[in-house]
């Protein structure tokens, strides 16, 4: 991925003159008319497809939105004004200005040159809208276009002074700093690399995180930082934050509603689509979270969120809503622990629509804590055969659920980034979500340093967990979270703040010493699964010397050789500092007191051997040999030969290398020959 140069002051010196001579104009609306939607080619209209839907008990179903307001909308987002941000993707599936040259069997697409970023790059059919409900009606009943003529958008956030925009293969930045909703001038590259070749699986779902960085691979607004926080996974359409900041992601795998992404994590995906992870000792990967019980839906499970407002019944509070698009649904399901991961329940039908058009893509949670359903409304859902593209282009719908029973009383009008710092910090305590997010990005905007006192004693003293959380995200994006904190915080009651103190301790990328003692005596006596997952996790981002000793304690934690994420995250920490470290890890693998670990044992110790052997060197060879030589019984001889296996993998020997000679004849005179050893022993020509 290639970060643009920042240019903060670019845009100061050029004339409107210029602009309009480059091609630029600020929200020029389109000239032509939009196309009408026909219900003669298929479909219905808006009112009659609502009377095709069930909703669950209690709840019901409005119209936000509809054409020719809105058409083909992928992507929803707010303001601190409580406005809907919209991105309409009716260039999909193709850009405009370029020419097909190949397309392969997945109905990828290999264009003739890459576009230049607008406004010089070619001129598409996307646009991104505001849509305002300005008397509280749950009807939007003011629409303005943002900017038109995009190629390919799928996501924006608004932000930082302007709105940012996913248009493969950029990420964009268009300032707006009098917030007048017209674009100051043209865009600034942020990034530049995002594939373009699937236009159903573009970068998208730019979302503030709680730490103040953007998106799955992360961007940080404010240093331009550039980072991959997980890879893989299935064609992730959406993700979300629960109430402990665990990431939660979408999917299009089939019996499966959603990924839990950890950082640094490798996970499943198509490989023989996408290819293989990018680190080939890795040697594992993460799977989706578990499904329990009867699962429904097809493959595509999208735009999940969890819900964490007050307009639905309590019971609603943490449960985690997707979209169908497939089976023209919503669920609502269950999210139960599985170790230091999640499984997922189906628990009911929040709206099922038998209208097959119903194409639900996104979902989010409004300031008024209703959920809101972004209709792609075709009845073509699928991404095959590109070539034909007979997607109707005049529909589009966004209907709002709530619960009347218990709908809040109708909102004033809202301007957040009006509010002073203190009132914003007040905010963290309402019952919505949506206002913790909104006031959180714009004091991380800020970085008051006042609210820095405060918020340093409110993390101790917050009546819940969750408000602990929101003090500890303040005060980290304001600046003030620091060693004599963070200290403090590794003994809060609270393990979601402890494991979030250990993952900002390891975004710096190097601790002090008194830190790093502090951090491997709490990997050793953690209770939280959690906290030791985020500790594996940290250890791989740490300095060798500081990492070793996290892992250390970690790898003889025994109660975690059955988890599901925390072996493979000891591993790949481990195999990060083994260029640096090899002989103190084969060292400590190799110690009866490692062999006696059932996490040792069942992970790492052939894994070890496999990545080891597979180098080949001579120092790598010489650490297999002392593995082979450390096996306390022939189950632990057969895991380092089985390794070694896998690592010689397509090569054979004229004859044993010499750092594994002696070994292995020590091993084969020790015992019977296993099927393993013996497999082994004639692929190295013994």
């Amino acid at each position: 991925m290639k970060r643009s140069k920042p240019c903060r002051t670019a845009f100061a010196i050029v004339t409107l003159a210029a602009l309009a001579a480059a091609g630029w104009v600020a929200c020029r609306p389109r000239k032509d008319a939009d196309p009408a939607f026909d219900p003669k080619r298929g479909g219905l209209r808006p009112r009659e497809s609502m009377a095709h839907m069930r909703l669950a008990p209690g709840f019901a179903v409005s119209l936000f939105a509809s054409e020719p307001e809105v058409r083909q909308p992928v992507a929803m987002n707010w303001d601190d004004r409580g406005r809907m941000w919209v991105v309409e993707y009716l260039q999909y599936p193709e850009p405009a200005g370029l020419r097909a040259i190949e397309w392969d069997r997945y109905f990828r697409t290999k264009y003739d040159r890459v576009p230049e970023p607008p406004p010089r790059g070619p001129r598409g059919a996307d646009r991104i809208k505001i849509l305002e409900d300005t008397d509280g009606d749950g009807r939007a009943d003011r629409v303005k276009v943002f900017v038109d003529g995009l190629n390919l958008a799928s996501g924006v956030a608004v932000g930082y002074g302007g709105v940012f925009v996913a248009q493969a293969p950029y990420l964009l930045f268009y300032p707006d700093r009098n917030g007048d909703d017209k674009p100051d001038g043209p865009p600034e590259v942020l990034l530049e690399g995002f594939g373009m070749e699937d236009a159903h699986a573009v970068v998208n779902s730019l979302t503030w995180g709680p730490d103040g960085w953007q998106g799955i691979w992360c961007f940080h607004p404010r240093t331009r930082e550039f980072e991959l926080f997980a890879e893989g996974g299935g064609n992730t359409w959406s993700f979300d934050w629960d109430a402990d900041g665990n990431l939660l992601c979408g999917t299009n795998f089939s019996n499966y509603a959603m990924l839990h992404m950890v950082q640094g994590g490798y996970y499943v995906k198509t490989f023989e689509k996408h290819g293989p992870l990018s680190n080939p000792y890795a040697l594992g990967y993460f799977p989706h979270c578990e499904h329990r019980g009867p699962f429904k839906g097809l493959h595509v499970t999208i735009g999940g969120l969890t819900y964490q407002a007050d307009a639905y019944p309590e019971s609603f509070r943490g449960k985690h809503i997707a979209a169908s698009i497939l089976t023209n649904a919503v669920y609502w399901y269950d999210v139960e622990r599985n170790g230091s991961t999640f499984a997922t329940r189906h628990v009911g039908d929040l709206l099922v629509s038998d209208d097959p058009w119903f194409r639900p893509v996104d979902l989010t949670t409004g300031p008024d804590g209703a959920v809101y359903v972004a209709d792609w409304y075709d009845i073509r859902a699928t991404h095959n055969n590109t070539r034909e593209d007979t997607w109707d282009k005049t529909s589009g719908r966004i209907y709002r659920i709530d619960y009347p029973r218990t709908r809040p009383a109708r909102r004033k009008k809202l301007r957040l980034s009006e509010e002073s710092s203190t009132e914003l910090v007040a905010r963290l305590e309402h019952p919505n979500e949506w206002f913790h997010r909104e006031a959180r990005r714009i004091l991380a905007e800020r970085r008051d340093p006042s609210l820095i006192p405060f918020l340093r004693q409110a993390v101790f003293r917050a009546t819940t967990d969750h408000l602990a959380l929101e003090y500890l995200w303040t005060l980290y994006t304001t600046g003030g979270f620091d060693d004599a904190t963070a200290a403090g915080l590794l003994r809060h009651a609270s393990a979601p703040v402890r494991t979030w103190t250990v993952r900002f301790l390891g975004d710096a990328r190097r601790v002090s010493p008194g830190i790093a003692a502090e951090l491997a005596a709490l990997a050793a006596r953690e209770p939280g699964v959690a906290v030791r997952s985020q500790l594996a996790a940290t250890a791989r981002r740490l300095p060798d010397t500081t990492a070793l000793e996290i892992l250390k304690p970690l790898l003889l934690r025994n109660e975690d050789a059955s988890d599901p994420h925390i072996p493979l995250l000891v591993w790949w920490g481990l195999e990060r500092h083994i260029p640096a470290k090899r002989e103190e890890l084969v060292r400590l693998l190799a110690s009866p007191e490692a062999w006696r670990s059932d996490l040792v044992r069942r992970h790492l110790e052939e894994r070890l051997a496999r990545r080891l052997a597979s180098s080949a060197a001579p120092e790598d060879l010489e650490g297999c040999g002392r593995l082979l030589d450390s096996a306390p019984d022939a189950e632990a001889a057969d895991s380092v030969c089985r390794g070694m296996e896998l690592g010689f993998a397509g090569v054979s020997f004229e004859q044993s290398p010499a750092p594994l000679g002696a070994p292995l004849a020590r091993l084969w005179s020790r015992r019977a020959p296993s099927p393993t050893l013996v497999r082994l022993a004639a692929r190295l020509g013994n």
